[in-house]
């Protein structure tokens, strides 16, 4: 974890709170930590969110590509018809 070195006092209505406590209560866990959670989620760190998406596309199942040569042949096709259009 990293360290908790600076301190916010924010002001809640009675029903955000008792919905805070409620759930660290359930969640076994303290207020704060859900409030850093939800800060967490709501503004994600640049870096964790490109290593979120890389995960994301590396999870991916594979698409089926066709040989080189195909390929080529089908882009060169599809200029050709691009380019006498």
């Amino acid at each position: 974890m990293a360290d908790l070195i600076r301190r916010l006092q924010v002001l809640l209505d009675e029903s955000r709170w008792t919905r805070l406590e409620s759930r660290a209560q359930q969640e076994g866990a303290s207020v704060a930590s859900l409030v850093r959670s939800a800060i967490d989620l709501a503004y994600p760190d640049a870096e964790w969110t490109v290593a979120e998406s890389a995960k994301r596309f590396l999870a991916r199942a594979p698409v089926d590509i066709p040989a080189w040569e195909e390929l080529k042949a089908e882009l060169e096709d599809d200029l050709a018809r691009d380019v006498s259009s």
